[in-house]
């Protein structure tokens, strides 16, 4: 039997689909555990109770395992966010949620979150940049200008450049999360609040902006 392609090409068997997930699983999980410093293969084996040549049977290294921890998180996420902002019938309603949604989704997938955060930070490409810095920004900022362009395009929003309030968007919800990891607010939801009256205002159109003064 077969399930989905490998990144590459190569059809994986519904075996093989499984204990690659369950490796990123212990991925996420030894991130959590001990960190990005000493989450090596090897740590990585022995949470999922399997051995190392496993592990490297199933991944070229530790470069594509975390690649794949990344993937998981960030399509995970997409998968959490996408029947809230589908029960929205306007733009505004699906800037809302979208916005609600993302700091939910890491709130109460606190695992995914930490691995998500320790690679970012901290996993190198071969020239010493952050492999993963734009990778979290970047896969939600699709939605994000869709959500924006649709509110312009049915008169709900007023003028700005769609990519330029995507990218503060998006950068807002990366502070409330930092701010939140190192305990600098307690309450996220309560701040999620704030950021969805912060740009229900940025963007409506001026006779919405004056009703709310």
């Amino acid at each position: 039997m077969r399930s989905k392609n490998r990144p590459d090409g190569r059809t994986e068997s519904f075996i093989e689909a499984a204990r690659r997930a369950q490796i990123v699983a212990a991925a996420i999980e030894a991130l959590n555990a001990v960190g990005y410093s000493n989450a090596s293969l090897a740590r990585i084996a022995q949470q999922a109770g399997i051995s190392k040549s496993v592990i490297s049977y199933h991944f070229a290294g530790k470069g594509e395992l975390f690649e794949y921890v990344i993937a998981h998180v960030l399509t995970d996420c997409a998968e959490f966010m996408r029947p809230r902002l589908a029960a929205e019938t306007t733009a505004a309603g699906r800037l809302k949620e979208h916005i609600r949604a993302e700091l939910a989704y890491m709130e109460t997938h606190h695992a995914n979150f930490v691995a998500l955060g320790e690679l970012v930070v901290n996993h190198r490409d071969s020239d010493g940049s952050q492999a993963f810095a734009d990778d979290p920004d970047e896969y939600l900022l699709d939605e994000l200008l869709t959500i924006l362009r649709d509110g312009q395009r049915d008169g709900e929003f007023r003028d700005f450049d769609p990519y330029v309030m995507a990218i503060t968007v998006s950068q807002a919800v990366d502070g409330a999360l930092t701010a939140w990891a190192s305990g600098r607010i307690a309450d996220l939801g309560a701040y999620s609040e704030e950021l969805v009256t912060t740009f229900d205002l940025a963007t409506a159109r001026t006779a919405k902006r004056r009703a709310r003064r």
